[in-house]
């Protein structure tokens, strides 16, 4: 992405951010990731903000629960890094990851930026979903914890590895080169009663290049909704939020279920309407009820 940001229409919400710091609290080098967008499309710059342990909010190795919800969360770190550097402006991300939300059989991560504006009294998101590198296996001896390597991305995604199961306290982070893989893994099984190793892909950003990828799409999706206002009270934030079915079948012409306006509307003001969808003007037969019941 151009790193250049065209100057923004005056009295917009971009122009009000134009050449503004913004404060993120970060220890895995999100900067670098939430940066690039957010300087393109409005020319603010993303401040790092640290002396404050992040994983004292939650860790992915269960060590540290998360306290609250996803969204909770990055508020949390959004205020703490806004009072830290006592800038009013400030964004958090975070993420969660779970089962696909379509089969429920593939590893899935939702990535989540919050942008809080205490000079206009509000708050946008940015989201990012999409499939995980976040595999995870038991066992016992160097050949399987290579095999399992291959499968997870190693060394380009790093590895954890603790004793017994997913839960022991004992645990080795950030493993990304093979010899400190076999060190750990050494360690691990001596250390183990049942003569078992856990290992799972480290889901810190730093660690994991699909979750990165995730982290900035979702920022360009933050950008991109701070770069749109309310064409009835100016907020940022304008989107879409509803697909309109009704697009007409390109065989017989009959309404489907596919998308054939979406709704756009206001957070702030309530305001909203309906825009056509872009894309074809006509649906496949395949996804007609009547063309293929």
């Amino acid at each position: 992405m151009d790193s250049t940001p065209t100057s923004p229409a005056p009295g917009t919400y971009a122009a009000h951010c134009r050449g503004r710091r913004v404060a993120l609290l970060t220890q895995h080098g999100k900067e670098a990731l939430l940066g690039p967008p957010l300087q393109a499309l409005l020319g603010c710059t993303v401040q790092r903000v640290d002396g404050f342990d992040t994983d004292t909010l939650g860790t992915f190795t269960r060590d540290v629960e998360r306290a609250g919800t996803q969204i909770e969360a990055a508020r949390r770190k959004a205020r703490i890094g806004m009072q830290l550097s006592g800038l009013p402006l400030g964004l958090a991300s975070e993420g969660a990851f779970g089962p696909d939300p379509f089969t429920g059989l593939l590893h899935w991560d939702i990535e989540l930026v919050v942008w809080i504006d205490d000079e206009r009294g509000l708050e946008v998101v940015g989201m990012a979903q999409g499939p995980a590198r976040s595999a995870h296996a038991t066992v016992r001896d160097w050949a399987e914890l290579e095999a399992f390597a291959a499968r997870a991305g190693f060394p380009g995604h790093q590895l954890v590895i603790r004793p017994e199961h997913a839960d022991h306290p004992d645990v080795a982070k950030g493993l990304g080169d093979p010899n400190a893989l076999r060190r750990a893994f050494e360690d691990a099984r001596a250390r183990a009663a049942n003569g078992q190793v856990f290992v799972e892909n480290d889901l810190r950003a730093h660690t994991n290049p699909t979750r990165q990828a995730l982290i900035r799409q979702a920022g360009l999706d933050l950008a991109r909704r701070l770069t749109s206002d309310c064409p009835a009270c100016g907020r940022p934030g304008y989107w879409i939020t509803a697909q309109v079915p009704g697009l007409p079948c390109a065989r017989c012409g009959l309404p489907t279920r596919e998308p054939l306006r979406q709704r756009w509307s206001c957070a702030g003001c309530g305001h909203s309407e309906e825009r056509p969808r872009p894309g074809p003007d006509r649906a496949d037969p395949s996804r007609c009820d009547h063309c293929n019941p």
